[in-house]
């Protein structure tokens, strides 16, 4: 068997790499830089497994091509492994047509990203991060902030993460509804529908999966729902927000400051707003994080070997 790991060998301890090598044949990325099709298209070839991460692919927002043309490329592929809890830089329509199981690695950066989440809201409401700003550029001064503790927090997407963000929250003393397209149930949190949500929330946490069916969810109508105010935070990815009606909401004083992650963050109409916050993605790259991740990776790897793949998001 011959299995493909778009990722450096380095990033897997001696144990884990016991563990796929005891499979077949397994060949590494050298390290995470960003690869030509062609160079990938190369290592992939005969593969029976590709296990991948998104970096040497181009990164989140473009890997899908890539990726896509890998899959196509190989006509006995029993699987794809993704190193993330992300899903939505996969074409899933394509892997279901060839009904090509794709694993994900949930739940392993649940407390990282949550405890990012609550660093964001915190650092917003006590501007921290554009009193930073004004700081470096000389241009310094008071800008009054607010304690969260009493206000509303509103959670979209109760998920591992999002039920995470909502317990520590709840820790420091804010109030917490929460939606969930399926029923859900938390311990001391509303739940609401989404347009109640954005209606009531002082700060908003995107905790949803990122996929297709939620590009843009937070549009323009959306904005215009919330409080006047707002603080939003996105530890999820850009796409389920319409940047241009944030960076309006953002210069009406709609939105009072909007902290995101994403891997582009030079070319958006949020690029150069003093109030958008934007961070290359790092909330999960935490030691505990890792190696969960890691473990749970492989884990889907020897599933998948064995012919009884597990954690699937399409098969």
């Amino acid at each position: 068997m011959k299995i493909v790991i778009f990722n450096p060998k380095d990033s897997f301890s001696q144990k884990l790499q016991d563990q796929l090598s005891s499979l077949g044949q397994v060949t590494y990325t050298k390290d995470r830089e960003t690869l030509p099709l062609d160079t990938l298209l190369d290592m992939a070839k005969g593969a029976d497994i590709v296990g991948c991460d998104p970096d040497p692919l181009g990164g989140f927002e473009k890997a899908k091509e890539k990726l896509s043309a890998i899959i196509n490329s190989l006509p006995n592929l029993k699987g794809v492994c993704l190193s993330t809890t992300s899903f939505g830089w996969i074409d899933l329509d394509l892997c279901k047509k060839r009904q090509i199981p794709v694993s994900n690695v949930p739940g392993y950066s649940k407390e990282s990203v949550a405890e990012q989440a609550i660093a964001f809201i915190l650092g917003a409401s006590k501007r921290i991060f554009v009193s930073d700003r004004r700081t470096n550029q000389g241009k310094y001064f008071l800008d009054l902030g607010f304690e969260v503790r009493g206000k509303t927090l509103g959670v979209i997407g109760l998920g591992s993460i999002g039920s995470a963000t909502a317990k520590l929250a709840k820790g420091v003393g804010m109030k917490v509804i929460a939606f969930n397209r399926s029923p859900k149930k938390m311990a001391g949190v509303t739940m609401v529908s989404l347009e109640k949500l954005l209606e009531q929330s002082d700060f908003i946490s995107l905790n949803t999966t990122h996929e297709s069916a939620n590009d843009n969810m937070i549009g323009k109508s959306e904005l215009n729902r919330m409080k006047k105010g707002v603080i939003i935070v996105n530890t999820v990815d850009r796409a389920l927000v319409d940047e241009q009606a944030m960076a309006q909401a953002l210069k009406s004083g709609q939105v009072d400051t909007y902290v995101y992650e994403g891997e582009d963050l030079i070319h958006t109409p949020l690029a150069g707003l003093e109030n958008a916050i934007g961070f290359k993605g790092f909330a999960w790259y935490t030691k505990e994080a890792l190696e969960n991740l890691y473990k749970i990776f492989v884990g889907n790897v020897v599933a998948l070997a064995k012919g009884k793949p597990q954690n699937l998001v399409s098969k």
